[in-house]
């Protein structure tokens, strides 16, 4: 999996071809994906508007996964912000633990964000961090 400038792109071949995925809404825009430790098929990603404005689509911060190689996304946004949202998403800050059910990310304004669920429900920690470039499970 990957997630830049450019879309989001799945390689099943370990890198020797690559497959663009385009029908994720609210954007195929973003930094970050997590990619489930047993299951290839299950990845996350948090999307933003396209360089002239990085911020979430709409003011409005969410979460996307597919559990189906990239055929299909739920837009995941229990617990996030849904108006006047500025939180962006390094390419580092999104993390999944080794049982793939728990989550966690840290955006550009400091907000730290985990879900127990596997990304159904999301939970505020911190809303005074400062930039979060990085998040980790231990």
């Amino acid at each position: 999996w990957c997630q830049h400038h450019n879309g989001v792109f799945r390689s099943s071949d370990s890198g020797r071809h690559w497959r663009e995925i385009k029908d994720i809404q609210p954007s195929v825009f973003g930094f970050t994906v997590a990619v489930h430790p047993r299951d290839p098929d299950t990845a996350w990603f948090v999307p933003a508007i396209k360089d002239e404005q990085r911020i979430p689509v709409g003011g409005k911060l969410v979460v996307t996964r597919t559990r189906n190689g990239g055929d299909s996304f739920d837009v995941l946004r229990s617990g996030l912000p849904q108006e006047h949202a500025y939180d962006l998403v390094y390419r580092h800050a999104l993390a999944v633990d080794d049982s793939g059910k728990r989550l966690a990310f840290g955006s550009t304004t400091g907000g730290l964000w985990t879900s127990a669920d596997g990304g159904d429900h999301w939970q505020l920690r911190n809303a005074r961090l400062p930039p979060i470039y990085c998040v980790r499970f231990c």
